[in-house]
């Protein structure tokens, strides 16, 4: 009996690892630069019945596992634009280093402005419920593969008005604020963006990054003003000479990725070689040509 044992053991296991590759379910999808740099190569896609959203993963989830889960990284776009047209190539790259990015809006299939409704702040709390829901769901291929502890949030202008607006949420581990801040003086919103009083900052309870593009981005005061504000979480300002539009659409999401991929494997996945981006005196970041950062007493 023993051996019988064993025997159906050894094949179940041998039967498991013969599975090959599992990849996500697609409505439809696109390979963007090769999959990116990273080890694990990424499909940017649409999912099943989950509209307006678009999700960056890697192709094969079968290296994924309760040992070696997926963070999340949930994230709205510039101008309340329903598309990540102008983010894809950066959120794919973020996603080829093992990590599962949800988008909000609707999936660029060709890199064109999108034109249509507003997107809201709203959608990436759905991007949180979907991943929380893909893991706990047996007929998911992602089920047992995502870290729900681990989900953080971010956008880029707008998107990063939105990530404040949701910044209260539980479920969120670190906040990455791009190109973005509150408004020191609401009179310069644009009609239809997210309006919190900077009071909001004072309900973060986890570390936040802000990342600028210096001081010709139009929200460098609004983003540098947030910083100096928080003082009951770690928090950390980069700042890199190119102007509120980033460096998103440059090959794999150009010097703004190097940061904000640092901050999460530090963030998200424990990662003390990545930390160094950002600890010491200097941080490996305040080495790179044209970075200037400052990090509060917490950090």
């Amino acid at each position: 009996m023993k051996k019988l044992f064993s025997f159906v053991c050894a094949a179940a296991f041998l039967a498991s690892c013969a599975s090959g590759p599992v990849a996500p379910e697609t409505v439809q999808s696109k390979i963007v630069e090769d999959g990116g740099t990273g080890p694990y190569k990424a499909l940017m896609y649409e999912a099943p019945a989950f509209e307006a959203h678009t999700v960056f993963a890697p192709q094969d989830l079968s290296k994924f596992n309760r040992k070696n889960p997926l963070p999340v990284l949930v994230w709205g776009n510039g101008a309340c634009t329903n598309s990540p047209w102008e983010h894809y190539k950066f959120l794919n790259e973020i996603a080829s280093h093992g990590f599962l990015v949800i988008a909000t809006g609707h999936i660029p299939m060709e890199e064109v402005p999108y034109h249509g409704p507003r997107s809201t702040s709203q959608q990436q709390l759905e991007s949180v419920d979907w991943a929380i829901a893909q893991n706990s769901d047996k007929n998911s291929p992602y089920y047992g593969r995502i870290d729900v502890d681990a989900i953080a949030a971010a956008g880029m202008s707008c998107g990063g008005l939105q990530t404040l607006d949701n910044s209260a949420d539980p479920r969120f581990k670190t906040l990455m604020i791009m190109n973005s801040g509150l408004f020191v003086n609401p009179a310069g919103a644009v009609p239809g963006m997210p309006m919190p009083e900077k009071e909001k900052l004072q309900k973060i309870q986890v570390p936040v990054i802000y990342i600028l593009g210096g001081p010709e981005d139009i929200a460098y005061g609004n983003g540098m003003d947030d910083f100096y504000r928080i003082t009951k979480v770690p928090a950390f300002a980069a700042n890199y000479p190119v102007g509120h539009g980033g460096t998103y659409r440059q090959p794999h999401g150009g010097e703004f990725t190097i940061p904000a991929l640092a901050w999460l494997q530090w963030q998200l996945k424990g990662d003390e070689e990545a930390a160094k981006m950002f600890k010491g005196d200097p941080c490996g970041l305040a080495l790179r040509d044209d970075w200037t950062v400052e990090k509060n007493a917490l950090l």
